[in-house]
């Protein structure tokens, strides 16, 4: 059996192979983008990285569709299969191979390996009878069959079927797949999904029926050429083909113990059950990781061709850029959990974090190198205390980054690299370079505009992995030639950044989406009527939603509403009504303005889980900067004002929705 993975920097990661079947959709694209992200920072960690991805064509679905249409089994993958490698185009996926599970290299390497199963006595031949879903190209276990008999995942009928087949003994390795998961906790993710695939192994595994003779379409069993191998069976093993299992041993040994799998949670019982039994019975150690990330729904409903509402990805790339599609993905939902995806809520995030945040700090600090140093950068004679606090921040950021993204926290990598992009638009509010440049205070102008520089400096490599396009233009904007992911982000050194580069400001990185010309644009797009707001009834006088506007879905999916806790309260000097706030949201700190002091003191406050506002537009009030909004509900007459609290213990952090 190969050894357990070390701290060597190499890094084989997969997506799943996807069906040909279908075109793709939403949920290829984020699983494919989520795996592409992680291969380009490791590669910027220095790690040597094998990335793989490609398609599944084999089994009764494929056979079945070409008939329909008239072609060979092998015609239609051979057409299908261009949709997902345009769309990796498309995406600026940079995988390492595409494997074809038709290829005779893949062919090979099935055939081997069911022969030397066989050989050793963990395949056998007998009779199997069940109720068998087709769309699935599976059987069903009695105990997930209601009285319906229909498919427990996909809800089509299922069909009795008896067929002479081949099986794999599976039962023989259950407890020692069990003693693996429990030595190797991160061996599947999230938790919910360790805790899913360990309960099903103890309630025990079965032999597995491993092959089919009631189609042609796929693998034939070496040796009985009336048997196809079954699909799931050939389609696992690609990830053993693409690392060189059969043809290139020294890279299988390379690349195997260090073997992470990317895929949706409908999947996991075959990643984490047959197909590291499999490897246990191979003598191959089972993979590192099994990640298993949720489901898209649209605007709060399931994606169904009959609705229209499916997420075409390439249209999203036209219509708004692939850096932005590809960072709303991961930035949205934790990895992880089930999203919603809104087309509103892109815009959002386009507006909020790409132009206002990322572009407006690029844009207005090279603007003021290009006023104040002649498109220099300027040296900085030494450092104040403001400056190496940003340094600390700027060096706890690089290891909290490293940390989230060894648990493919993406949306925590994400926020904790936003955190760091708004320092610094804040370092600009706090030094106001104009000010100094008006007032001729030349040492303490070129110490804020080169700090600003370092932080640019960084922000470019750390985006690089999410928005590789934007980062390449970014850093060519900040005067250099190559590609950031080249320059990498191992032994990044914030001292080492120095003055004297020649800065080339170009056009805007993210122009502000106008929401009405987009609505206009999107009803357009939907073959609908800009909605008109409907009438409000007459209320009485003293009913605060009396001239209340009313909203759609997408007007509302733009708020961002998080769980947070008070850290501490104090009062702001010459206010009766304000409180300055600490808050804590899990990924970040921030302080809050509000108006709270008529109905709480600060010791009433402190510990209180509250819901916040977090994407509002920074305001200084009192001289105080306040970085979101606390929600309340109640009229505030004679002392009644309630904070809305969740009503239960949900992470820092949380959205709320």
């Amino acid at each position: 059996m190969n050894t357990a993975a070390t701290k060597e920097k190499v890094f084989y990661l997969t997506t799943p192979i996807y069906y040909v079947n279908d075109v793709p959709h939403i949920g290829h694209a984020y699983t494919t983008i989520a795996a592409d992200v992680m291969c380009r920072y490791k590669r910027m960690q220095g790690f040597d990285v094998f990335f793989l991805t490609g398609t599944d064509e084999h089994g009764q679905k494929i056979q079945q569709s070409a008939a329909a249409k008239g072609l060979t089994a092998q015609e239609l993958a051979d057409r299908t299969v261009l949709n997902f490698k345009d769309l990796w185009k498309a995406l600026n996926i940079a995988n390492d191979d595409f494997i074809r599970t038709t290829e005779e290299r893949h062919e090979k390497t099935v055939q081997a390996i069911f022969k030397k199963l066989l050989d050793q006595g963990d395949i056998y031949k007998g009779t199997y009878e069940g109720w068998y879903c087709v769309p699935c190209e599976t059987y069903v276990p009695e105990s997930s069959i209601g009285d319906e008999k229909i498919c427990p995942d996909c809800k089509r009928p299922l069909q009795v079927m008896q067929e002479e087949s081949y099986f794999f003994r599976a039962s023989k390795y259950t407890d020692r797949l069990l003693e693996y998961y429990e030595n190797n906790l991160k061996a599947i993710m999230p938790r919910a999904r360790y805790n899913e695939i360990v309960s099903f192994l103890r309630s025990g595994v079965h032999d597995q029926s491993i092959s089919r003779t009631t189609l042609t379409w796929g693998i034939p069993v070496p040796g009985d050429d009336r048997h196809v191998v079954y699909v799931w069976f050939d389609a696992l093993i690609n990830y053993a083909t693409a690392c060189g299992y059969i043809d290139d041993p020294e890279k299988f040994r390379k690349y195997w113990p260090h073997v992470h799998h990317l895929m949706g949670k409908d999947i996991i019982r075959f990643h984490c059950v047959i197909w590291p039994i499999m490897l246990l019975a191979l003598g191959v150690t089972p993979p590192v990781t099994v990640f298993a990330h949720g489901w898209w729904t649209v605007e709060g409903e399931k994606m169904s061709k009959s609705k229209g509402n499916v997420v075409d990805p390439f249209k999203m790339v036209e219509l708004y850029g692939r850096d932005p599609f590809r960072y709303f993905l991961l930035r949205e939902v934790p990895f992880g959990l089930d999203g919603d995806f809104s087309e509103a809520a892109l815009v959002g995030r386009i507006n909020s974090d790409l132009a206002n945040d990322l572009g407006n700090l690029l844009n207005r600090t090279l603007q003021m190198i290009e006023s104040y140093c002649g498109g220099v950068v300027p040296a900085a004679e030494r450092q104040g205390p403001l400056e190496e606090e940003i340094e600390k921040f700027a060096l706890a950021t690089l290891q909290d980054v490293d940390d989230r993204m060894a648990d493919f926290a993406y949306d925590e990598a994400l926020k904790t690299i936003w955190a760091f992009i708004r320092r610094g638009n804040k370092y600009i509010d706090e030094t106001m370079p104009w000010k100094l440049g008006k007032e001729g205070a030349s040492e303490d102008l070129n110490r804020a505009l080169n700090t600003l520089y370092r932080i640019l400096h960084l922000s470019a490599l750390l985006i690089a992995p999410f928005m590789p396009d934007t980062a390449v233009t970014f850093w060519h904007q900040l005067g250099y030639d190559d590609d950031p992911q080249a320059r990498g982000l191992a032994g990044f050194d914030w001292a080492a950044v120095t003055s004297g580069q020649k800065v080339r400001k170009g056009a805007v990185l993210f122009p502000r989406i106008d929401m009405a010309v987009w609505r206009k644009e999107k009803d357009a797009r939907d073959g609908a009527k800009k909605a008109q707001t409907p009438p409000v009834a007459s209320l009485p006088e003293d009913d605060d939603s009396k001239h209340e506007p009313l909203i759609d879905i997408d007007a509302f999916s733009t708020l961002e509403l998080r769980v947070a806790r008070i850290l501490g309260a104090s009062e702001i000097e010459g206010s009766k009504k304000l409180y300055k706030i600490a808050i804590d949201l899990g990924y970040e700190k921030r302080t809050i303005v509000s108006g709270l002091k008529e109905y709480r003191s600060p010791e009433e406050l402190v510990g209180k889980r509250i819901v916040v506002v977090t994407n509002l537009k920074p305001a200084i009030i009192r001289g105080v900067e306040s970085n979101g909004m606390l929600l309340t509900a109640g009229d505030g007459k004679e002392g009644r004002l309630a904070l809305l609290t969740p009503d239960e213990d949900v992470p820092l952090g949380s959205r709320v929705r």
